[in-house]
């Protein structure tokens, strides 16, 4: 039998025994600071606190109560509201009733025809829409579609077995928390509440593991707004690790999940005392898409393409198919998700989709999650977590591959066009083109090697330019060394090579290049002693970076190392379809002599040996940027002032002959 489904009579004894545990008095200092949360929102209203006021036994607002409800028909995100009032109508039977069911009963809860507003497949919405009807069926007889139990418990199991594609978000993890704690709170299927219990025992946990000695959580993420790493304190998640750690701010305000976790009846004392000032570790998320066939092979098709979608599987060439089948059978091509390829309607069916998503890989594969091994290296304040090689050169969406945290502060990279303030970057695209990541304890190397994108996913993604994120108010102290730039925030240090020295925009970035390679480590006094002793590490650090030809595969390989302290890091990049249309070349070990190389304004060729030769000109994303034909000349001059700097490609085709040679253009 399947690892997932176990007997029922197991898993009852385990859920009793669990639900035994649960009503165990709760860690004292939890129990007070949440207890204080709960009076201090009561006490002074803000409009965001109903179910702490259903909780407590104190009436609701219903002027937020009735508002809440008029929205709910046309809310993009409903079930943010919809888990709100199932918990407050649990929490406070029959009081409210009359005023929410009437509303709810009105609402599909899963997918359905023509929708164009409800996003039922992320995975905190998957959990939000099908925990909530689960509940207002057990609760209050709400008719079902007869796979709703299977695919709650589906979900719950690949939560706990494999982890949540959404891996360490501050924005969508306290909600996916949220669906999950209601079920564990109020559902009375012994099975669903003892899974549900163990699915948000694991998310909590991890809200925890990642954060650091002043309680600011700014970890790498499956999916994150870029706007969760401007300020340490004040934000929803941080409402959850206070409650859980007591370490930062004390939150001024109920959030939605602190509302939840502190209302619930979930035991949480391990996850209390399991924090830790140091960590260094690789942990795997998720599984592979071929695990994923087998995974959700019982399902029908339409619930097993949502679950494809919920690990970001919606274009990947493996599933694409799947995902025109159901637009197609819903009609979802208007819904909010999906609407950028209503222009392809006309001409995309199942069976063409494969093809057009494999031309389109720059952006068809890189959403999916569900693979992923991070590297996470915690010591005290400071924090550096990377996702290690995860689509690298293919577009970026809302993930966020390497993350240093310094005390309060967070440095990172992201790629596209630099904006002084990060917050007018996309929301929904944290890089134009994701880097080669690795890292070997509090060291990481970066590299970026964009793969040519078209004019499909729109103008914006035409940036590849590389953005440093260091706010320098944030810092006590800040030394810079040739392409160096470190900084000291109370005990904790950051150092960053940057691939050039220079802004864009009044940003620390360097241009669009065919390469760039950047290294960020972290440390502390505990580690290093003094900023001094840290600076002076660095400071004897060895860099290499280079790009060679590799005969073998026809291709351009971008090489780079790191050396600093006693860690070393290293990667040859080799060629991912960067010079399509070349690779195929037959080259002669016979070099053709080009000078000046590097070049500036000019290059000369000698063609003495290669009469009425073709010369091409071939920048590193397969671009053809110069042609001539049929010259005659022995010795032949190219005028590249107007040519980018950076490595190019120089073809020379004469009879049966065809020599590739690599040209380096600075200016």
């Amino acid at each position: 039998m399947n690892k997932f489904y176990n007997s029922l009579t197991l898993v009852s004894i385990l859920a009793i025994l669990g639900l035994a545990y649960n009503s165990l008095a709760q860690d004292p200092q939890f129990e007070q600071r949440r207890s204080n949360y709960i009076s201090s929102a009561i006490a002074n209203p803000g409009g965001g606190e109903m179910v702490l006021q259903s909780y407590a036994g104190v009436p609701v607002n219903l002027a937020i109560l009735n508002q809440t409800l008029n929205n709910i028909s046309t809310g993009v995100t409903a079930d943010f509201d919809i888990i709100e009032l199932i918990r407050i109508m649990c929490q406070s039977p029959g009081q409210y009733d009359t005023l929410i069911l009437p509303v709810l009963n009105q609402i599909p809860f899963w997918v359905n025809d023509n929708d164009t507003v409800r996003n039922y497949w992320s995975e905190n919405h998957m959990i939000m829409w099908s925990g909530s009807e689960w509940l207002l069926h057990e609760r209050f007889n709400r008719p079902v579609p007869p796979t709703l139990r299977d695919r709650i418990v589906h979900y719950l199991h690949l939560k706990i077995d494999y982890g949540f594609y959404e891996f360490f978000s501050s924005v969508y993890g306290p909600y996916s928390m949220s669906g999950m704690i209601n079920l564990a709170d109020f559902a009375q299927d012994v099975e669903i509440k003892a899974l549900a219990t163990q699915a948000t025992q694991k998310i909590l946990s991890e809200f925890v593991m990642l954060t650091n000695s002043k309680g600011t959580y700014f970890p790498v993420a499956g999916r994150n707004y870029s706007g969760k790493y401007d300020n340490p304190y004040g934000q929803s998640h941080n409402n959850l690790i206070y409650l859980l750690t007591g370490k930062g701010e004390v939150p001024g305000s109920p959030s939605h999940g602190g509302q939840f976790l502190a209302t619930t009846t979930i035991n949480v004392d391990n996850i209390v005392n399991s924090w830790v000032p140091n960590i260094n570790m690789v942990m795997h998320n998720g599984h592979s898409i071929a695990e994923s066939f087998a995974l959700n092979s019982t399902m029908t098709e339409v619930d097993k393409t949502v679950f494809q979608w919920s690990y970001g599987g919606y274009f990947h060439p493996d599933v694409v198919s799947e995902t025109v089948q159901l637009l197609i059978d819903s009609n979802l091509w208007d819904q909010v998700d999906f609407a950028i390829l209503h222009p392809l309607q006309p001409i995309i069916t199942p069976a063409s989709a494969p093809s057009m998503a494999n031309q389109l890989s720059y952006i068809s594969k890189s959403s999916v999650l569900c693979d992923a091994n991070i590297a996470i290296f915690k010591r005290n304040a400071v924090t550096l977590t990377s996702v290690i090689d995860f689509w690298k050169g293919k577009v970026g969406f809302q993930q966020h591959p390497n993350m240093a945290n310094v005390g309060t502060t967070a440095v990172y990279l992201g790629s596209g066009q630099p904006f002084i303030d990060w917050g007018d970057r996309s929301a929904n695209s944290a890089n134009t083109h994701l880097p080669y990541v690795n890292q070997h304890s509090n060291v990481s190397l970066l590299m970026y090697r964009p793969e040519p994108t078209g004019a499909v996913i729109g103008p914006s993604y035409a940036f590849k330019e590389v953005a440093l994120h260091f706010v320098d108010t944030a810092f006590d102290e800040i030394v810079e060394n040739g392409n160096w730039i470190l900084g000291r925030e109370d005990q904790g240090y950051v150092a960053v090579r940057r691939h050039c020295v220079g802004e864009i925009n009044g940003v620390r970035a360097c241009p669009a290049d065919s390469g760039q390679a950047w290294v960020v480590m972290v440390g502390d006094s505990s580690m290093y002693g003094s900023f001094a002793n840290f600076s002076t590490i660095v400071g004897q650090s060895q860099f290499s970076t280079n790009w060679h030809y590799d005969s073998l595969s026809a291709g351009w390989v971008y090489y780079a190392k790191i050396v600093v302290d006693t860690t070393t890091i290293e990667y040859a990049w080799g060629d991912t379809n960067a010079f399509t249309g070349i690779n195929a070349l037959a080259i002669n070990a016979q070099n053709i002599k080009v000078f000046p190389n590097p070049a500036n304004e000019f290059v000369s060729l000698d063609l003495s040996q290669f009469p009425n030769s073709t010369v091409r000109l071939f920048n590193t994303f397969g671009q053809q940027v110069f042609e001539a034909k049929d010259i005659k000349e022995s010795n032949y001059k190219i005028l590249t002032s107007d040519f980018n700097a950076g490595i190019y490609l120089l073809k020379v085709e004469s009879g049966n002959s065809q020599i590739s040679q690599k040209l380096i253009l600075a200016k």
